[in-house]
Formats: C-alpha cells, structure tokens, sequence
C-alpha cells in the first residue's frame, strides 16, 4: 500500500476557474504516460498529507501553495500496482513556476479538462470537485487499465 497526494492549483482565467494540469510524458515506466493529471506524489517516511502535499507542489511547479482544502480520499485498487490511497486537494498557490521534470503543465479552463486524456476515475472526482461535493470518500477499482468499479460513500456507482 502506498500513501499519495494529488492537488488541484485553481486560479481565476479570462473564462472562468482553471486547472494547472500536468500531462506525464518525461519519466519512463510511468503509470501515468500519456494523461493529465493534478500534481503530487508519494510521502515521504514520517510526513502528514499536508506536508507532502506542500512539498510534491514546490517540487513539481515551484509554486507555494497559500491556500488548500482537503476534498477526499480516494481508494484505488489494482491487480496491477497495488492499493493507493489518495488525499485529493485543490489549493490556490503563488511564485515562479518551473519546468517539472516529470512533465508538461499548462493551465486549462475547468470546464476543458474532461476532454483531456485521463483516467476514468479521474473523471468520477473532478466532476465531485466541480459540483463542490462535500469531503468524500471515493473507492475506484482497475482491472489493468479499465476501470471496473466505483464507490462513492460506501454506495457503487454507475459506469458508463
């Protein structure tokens, strides 16, 4: 099992809230090759959610975060990679941003993301974040790369 983080940076834009995205296409043998996601990562031994969080952001975009609201946790299950659990924030932030070695980020307008290459379940919290659904509790199962299964507050989901 491992314990993750995944941020959301939300600033205003000229047509309306945006997302800075990373699409994952630096690092080799990456789960994530080819889609777009939040940014974040994995703890480190002894830290909180929140000092991760703040760590992986400066890490992957050089920003500070100054603001953060803890949205979900996200359950992963895989007969690939393994169980993940996943503390998802959205946070606002400030300073310089950086090349991230691990991909390319750009912000996109909220309303644009789900047409990117994501993850289905990807697609399942950020419609929960969209309809700023209360702190939720998401379990999403894979079978490779399909996703097989969600539940969303202990209740299963319907998949398309």
């Amino acid at each position: 099992m491992k314990n993750t983080t995944l941020c959301y940076i939300c600033r205003p834009g000229k047509d309306g809230e945006e997302y800075l995205m990373l699409y994952r296409n630096k690092k080799k043998n990456d789960l994530n090759a080819g889609k777009w996601v939040g940014v974040g990562g994995k703890f480190e031994e002894g830290e909180s959610p929140e000092e991760c969080l703040y760590r992986e952001v400066q890490e992957e975009t050089g920003l500070t975060i100054t603001e953060h609201a803890l949205r979900g946790v996200v359950t992963f299950v895989s007969d690939v990679w393994g169980t993940e659990y996943m503390f998802l924030y959205t946070a606002s932030a400030r300073g310089e941003r950086i090349e991230c070695p691990e991909g390319q980020l750009q912000w996109i307008p909220r309303e644009q993301v789900p047409s990117l290459p994501l993850w289905e379940g990807d697609r399942i919290f950020l419609s929960l974040l969209t309809e700023e659904h209360p702190f939720f509790s998401l379990k999403l199962s894979y079978r490779g790369d399909t996703l097989t299964k969600a539940i969303l507050d202990g209740k299963e989901l319907s998949l398309p």
